[in-house]
């Protein structure tokens, strides 16, 4: 049976990745390039590269992007989506659009380190958008998935390890108080993402321990629509047995979660962790 394509989800899903995408040109644009900074990204590195190659920067990032993808596509496989394609070719077209509407464009704020900090807030908003749509800028993504794949390093050390790399190759052009900067840039935008992108993906394992057991076990199955384990549990004091429930939700649901213990039984004994990292192990 034939599946029907939604092509109006397709096309609100493409809205959407456009405009995350826009936005983050608008940061490299009009606050990276005229910073001269290189903060962990492609464009970034490209900044760097405009010095070296008699090329525009829209073409730099086009080449190394594509580039990436040819490898990521070779050494990823399946892990590579066309969201990943589409959101790598369309970020240098935005920067070429900018070039041609706005060129000779200077700093907006005539300070390198308020360009800095504009460039680290505007980015974070079209990553963000990107992240929450499973999608990507493509770039030192790549190089980060890649790093992941054959040295085994967790995915957000690989990133900060590529965008520190990028940071410091402009040392090979700029003074010092630039080389600075990107660093500086490059490990405050990692803490922004960690913040306010990275943090919406971490889970929390709740444990509790309540005298109305099987309102609860109800209320996280139908109205939260999770899962949870139930395990005897007993007490060291009296050697009373109470079954204790555990599940994990996320921040939405963890909310509540403890909304309707609150209500429904305050005394209950909750112990709470933060996962960072879950998975299925494979049949064997």
């Amino acid at each position: 049976m034939k599946t029907k394509t939604d092509y109006k989800s397709i096309l609100i899903e493409i809205n959407i990745l456009t405009i995350a995408i826009a936005i983050i040109a608008v940061a490299v644009y009009f606050f990276l390039v005229p910073s001269h900074t290189s903060i962990s990204s492609m464009s970034g590195l490209g900044i760097v590269l405009s010095n070296f190659v008699p090329l525009p920067l829209s073409v730099i990032t086009m080449i190394l992007n594509v580039v990436l993808l040819i490898i990521g596509f070779f050494t990823c496989g399946k892990e590579f989506g066309l969201k990943t394609v589409y959101t790598s070719v369309m970020l240098p077209v935005f920067l070429g659009i900018f070039e041609n509407i706005f060129p000779n464009t200077g700093s907006i704020t005539d300070s390198q380190e308020l360009d800095v900090l504009c460039y680290i807030l505007v980015v974070s908003v079209g990553l963000s958008i990107l992240f929450n749509r499973n999608a990507s800028s493509g770039g030192l993504d790549i190089v980060a998935k890649i790093i992941n794949k054959y040295f085994h390093m967790e995915l957000g050390k690989a990133m900060s390890l590529s965008g520190m790399c990028v940071a410091l190759s402009a040392a090979l052009v700029y003074d010092k108080k630039t080389v600075v900067l990107s660093v500086l840039g490059t490990y405050f935008n990692g803490i922004v993402l960690d913040h306010f992108i990275f943090d919406h993906n971490i889970k929390r394992r709740v444990c509790i321990i309540t005298k109305k057991e099987e309102e609860l076990r109800q209320f996280i199955v139908r109205d939260l629509h999770s899962g949870a384990t139930i395990y005897e549990a007993i007490g060291a004091y009296n050697m009373e047995k109470r079954n204790e429930i555990i599940t994990i939700v996320d921040k939405g649901e963890y909310q509540k979660l403890m909304k309707y213990i609150n209500q429904e039984d305050p005394e209950a004994f909750i112990t709470v962790y933060t996962v960072s990292d879950m998975r299925y192990l494979p049949k064997k």
